[in-house]
């Protein structure tokens, strides 16, 4: 299905998962490298760790909000339901086009610079605590990497067992029963404390 008239701009709508590991790879190695510098400096390694884990946490709650109240928001004009269908809707409709499952750079990037924006002034002005920046970005940038890939391989890869096998059947189920719940793709944490895990096994 095509969005755009033009072949320039519908270009950018296809996009293969391994550009996200291309671009978002090196992405959060070098703000871990950064880390990691800033750490041998200070003598202090505490806040690489720490650091990671609280930007994957932060990442699955960015995920989960995002997917839930921006690309399920429910439009209330025209320019807004094309908006919303442009960002989300058209992987309701299309949903396993492999060429649509992760979040094209041209959005994904301004994106990324708005959050880093957020995180430099939480670290650096509020907190002063510049050492912090370089872990928690690294870990937010990986969760999100974590996140497009999961995504992708819930749609087009068997997962056939364990944690695997959970995520694919959860999005699954947001696809085909439950498109208002089960908004978490590489986490199920947030529809629980915010009861959008759907219905219980044996009652779905």
């Amino acid at each position: 299905m095509r969005l755009f008239k033009s072949d320039f701009l519908e270009f950018f709508t296809h996009i293969h998962p391994i550009v996200v590991v291309i671009i978002w790879l090196p992405v959060a190695l070098f703000f871990l490298g950064y880390g990691i510098l800033e750490a041998l400096a200070r003598a202090l390694w505490v806040q690489i760790p720490l650091g990671f884990g609280l930007g994957l946490f932060l990442w699955s709650f960015t995920e989960y909000t995002l997917h839930r109240f921006v690309f399920h928001f429910r439009p209330r004009t025209p320019f807004q339901e094309r908006l919303i269908f442009l960002f989300h809707g058209i992987h309701h409709v299309q949903p396993q086009c492999k060429t649509r499952l992760v979040m094209p750079p041209i959005v994904s990037i301004p994106l990324s610079l708005i959050f880093y924006g957020l995180f430099w002034l939480i670290f650096n002005r509020l907190l002063a605590a510049p050492h912090w920046l370089g872990p928690t970005f690294a870990g937010f940038i990986a969760g999100y990497l974590g996140y497009d890939l999961i995504h992708y391989a819930t749609h087009h890869l068997p997962m056939r067992r364990g944690i695997w096998k959970t995520l694919k059947r959860h999005h699954m189920q947001h696809h085909y029963k439950t498109p208002d719940q089960r908004f978490g793709v590489s986490s199920p944490l947030w529809d629980y404390v915010w009861g959008t895990q759907g219905k219980r096994k044996g009652q779905d």
